[in-house]
């Protein structure tokens, strides 16, 4: 019985495109033609695909539809950083960051994978919205494929690198994750070399395996952010469950199966987890596999009690860490005047 409602063309496979296009009595090479508007030439319209007859794309209109999302606000930090707020099509709002790095050639879009998010992570504004659901891998995808215009539009230049480090947590939209990693790097897709591509996480030890026995292509981020079980299961509830020892045997684990990079992504908090002994605990746990380290400014958010740690903390702390052969680079933060910098998406009015 026909309800009315269209079914999203963009949640069906190949396989399941050819199906319907056979059954309307067309040749099912039909089915890669679509499949490439909407993946390779990421079409948001049946009458954007010139090569299908008319009649073609009128019968797929009156049964499907393509559910793009949509601009909504776009702010312009002063060093040159873009957020820019999507509506999906059920009104629902996420958020994605542009951030140029001119001088190295780079220009990375940190994509979000859920609305809201679940793990309540205490310096993270993300962390105090609920989840509400995943993102589908479409929706995934349409946000690189939307910043990489602007990208163009405002830089000359196309996206660089993807980073999943927006709102959500990936390892928890693990389908959509695995899925819009497909279309942005397989040859049907936009063909974008998966060394490209990094997945960030709160730290899923059971996921972070099954990343490995899938044997992905792209790199792992660990959001870590103190290198002790105390200190993380205060500000990272996840931990209980998938305390430090567990992730460093999942961690250990992903590199022998995969040989991927991975890195630390460690937030400095002043006097909490910004001293020499933090710092000696974190090079313990960077000894045992190639790992490299990114200290990352606190950008602050309201009702949290943390504060940025000291310039000179961070320094002494990096130092540290080079003086026992570990890779460490100091990020400061971008975007912090759009609140787009790092644990500050929270889809601001």
């Amino acid at each position: 019985m026909d309800d009315g409602i269209k079914l999203d063309i963009r949640k069906l496979n190949q396989d399941e495109i050819r199906a319907i296009i056979t059954s309307m009595g067309e040749p099912a090479f039909r089915s890669k033609q679509i499949y490439e508007w909407l993946w390779k030439k990421s079409a948001h319209s049946f009458e954007d695909m010139t090569n299908l007859s008319k009649n073609m794309r009128q019968l797929l209109a009156e049964k499907y539809e393509i559910r793009p999302i949509t601009k909504d606000k776009v702010q312009k930090s002063n060093d040159g950083t873009i957020k820019t707020r999507f509506t999906l099509h059920d009104g629902h709002k996420i958020e994605s960051v542009l951030i140029p790095v001119p001088d190295d050639s780079r220009f990375t879009v940190c994509v979000s994978t859920q609305v809201g998010c679940s793990l309540t992570c205490k310096f993270c504004a993300t962390g105090q919205m609920k989840r509400v659901r995943n993102l589908d891998a479409g929706e995934i995808y349409d946000q690189y494929v939307l910043v990489n215009k602007q990208c163009m539009e405002t830089y000359g230049q196309p996206l660089t690198n993807v980073v999943y480090m927006g709102m959500g947590e990936p390892l928890l939209a693990y389908n959509s994750t695995m899925e819009s990693v497909a279309l942005l790097t397989e040859p049907y897709g936009l063909d974008i070399s998966p060394k490209r591509i990094t997945v960030s996480t709160a730290g899923i030890a059971k996921m972070i395996k099954k990343l490995a026995d899938e044997n992905v292509k792209f790199n792992l981020a660990l959001s870590l952010h103190a290198a002790d079980d105390v200190k993380r299961n205060e500000i990272m509830p996840i931990n209980e469950q998938n305390n430090l020892e567990v992730l460093m045997e999942s961690l250990s684990y992903f590199y022998n199966k995969t040989g991927n990079k991975i890195s630390y992504e460690y937030i400095a908090f002043q006097n909490f987890n910004d001293s020499i002994d933090d710092a000696k605990n974190l090079v313990k746990l960077c000894k045992q596999f190639p790992v490299k380290v990114n200290i990352i400014e606190y950008n602050p958010i309201d009702g949290s009690e943390y504060v940025k740690a000291d310039e000179v903390k961070i320094d002494n702390f990096a130092r540290h860490l080079r003086l026992n052969d570990i890779m460490v680079t100091i990020r400061r933060s971008r975007g912090k005047d759009i609140d787009a910098a790092c644990g500050q998406l929270a889809n601001k009015e």
